[in-house]
C-alpha cells in the first residue's frame, strides 16, 4: 500500500517566483492498484511522482509504503521500493552496456542482499531468462543480447526500461508519461505491455499522461489533479462508464472554481 498524508511542495518559496506544486495532497493505493494521472501543465503530476520518488523533497506532510515511512529516505534509499520508467526513452538504461548487462544490473538489483559481480551474475542460465523475458516484448530483441542499447529505437529501449522496471517486482512502479515520446503505434505497444506487466505483477501503479483516452482505457482508477490538488477522484465500474466529455467537464469545473476562489481571495 502507497499512502500519502497531507503533502506540501512549494518551489521558490518566498520569492516572485514561489509556486505550489502540492497543496494539502493525500493519496491511498491499495495493493494491486492501476491509477491514472491527468490535469494540464502545472497540476503538479510529475512533482507526485518525483515526490514519492525522493527526486524532491517534501515541505511537510508524510508518504508509506506498507506501512514503512520513507519520507526521509533518500532517493537512492527508496529506489529498493520502486520501478519506473520516464518520458524520455533515454533514461533508465545505460546507452553504452549491451542489452544483456542493463538487465544484468536489473536482476541484481532484483536480488536483494546478493553481492556478486557483473560479470558472475551474467550466467548461461540468466542468458536464457533474459532471452525468454525479451521475447515476450515481441520486438526480437531477444536475438540481440550483445547489442547495444543506444542502437536501439525509442520503443525498443522504453520497453526494455519497462521490463528492468518490473524484474524486481518494486512494490509501487512509476510510470511518468513513459509514452509521451513515442509514435501512436509504438506508444499502443507500450501501453500493452504495461498493462500486462501489472497485471501479472500485481504491482501498485501510478501513471501519468496527458492522453485523455489512454487515462480511462488503463488502470482501475483515475484521478485528476489542478493547482497542486486532487479534483477528481473516480473508480471501478463508474471509470469504465467514462468518457473524454465527462474529463473535460469535471476539468472545467475544477478551473472554474479555482478562478471563482482566486476572484474571492482578490476581492
Amino acid at each position: 500500500m502507497l499512502k500519502l498524508e497531507n503533502i506540501h511542495k512549494t518551489f521558490h518559496a518566498g520569492t516572485v517566483n514561489q509556486k505550489i506544486a502540492l497543496d494539502g495532497l493525500s493519496l491511498t493505493l491499495n495493493d494491486g492498484d492501476f491509477v491514472t494521472v491527468i490535469g494540464g501543465n502545472g497540476a503538479g503530476k510529475s512533482t507526485l511522482l518525483n515526490t514519492i520518488a525522493g527526486t524532491f523533497p517534501v515541505d511537510s506532510g508524510t508518504i508509506t509504503i506498507d506501512g514503512e515511512d520513507i519520507t526521509d529516505l533518500s532517493e537512492e534509499k527508496r529506489a529498493r521500493f520502486l520501478g519506473r520508467v520516464f518520458q524520455d526513452p533515454m533514461m533508465g538504461t545505460a546507452a553504452d552496456m549491451w542489452i544483456e548487462e542493463n538487465m544484468a544490473l536489473a536482476a541484481l538489483f532484483a536480488r536483494c542482499g546478493e553481492r556478486r559481480g557483473l560479470s558472475w551474475a551474467i550466467s548461461p542460465a540468466d542468458r536464457e531468462n533474459f532471452r525468454r523475458l525479451l521475447s515476450e516484448l515481441d520486438l526480437g530483441l531477444e536475438d540481440r543480447l550483445s547489442s547495444k542499447v543506444g542502437l536501439l529505437s525509442g520503443g525498443q529501449r522504453q520497453a526494455l526500461t519497462l521490463l528492468m522496471a518490473v524484474m524486481k517486482k518494486p512494490k509501487v512502479l512509476l510510470l511518468d508519461e513513459h509514452t509521451a515520446a513515442l509514435d501512436p503505434k509504438t506508444a499502443a505497444k507500450v501501453l500493452e505491455l504495461s498493462d500486462r506487466f501489472v497485471a501479472e505483477g500485481n504491482l501498485t501503479t501510478l501513471m501519468v499522461t496527458h492522453n485523455m483516452k489512454d487515462a480511462i482505457a488503463h488502470g482501475n482508477r483515475l484521478i485528476m489533479m489542478n493547482a497542486g490538488k486532487i479534483v477528481f477522484d473516480i473508480s471501478g465500474e463508474e471509470k469504465k462508464r467514462l468518457t473524454v466529455d465527462d474529463l473535460l467537464h469535471a476539468f472545467t469545473l475544477s478551473t472554474a472554481e479555482e478562478f471563482a476562489n482566486d476572484r474571492i481571495l482578490l476581492s
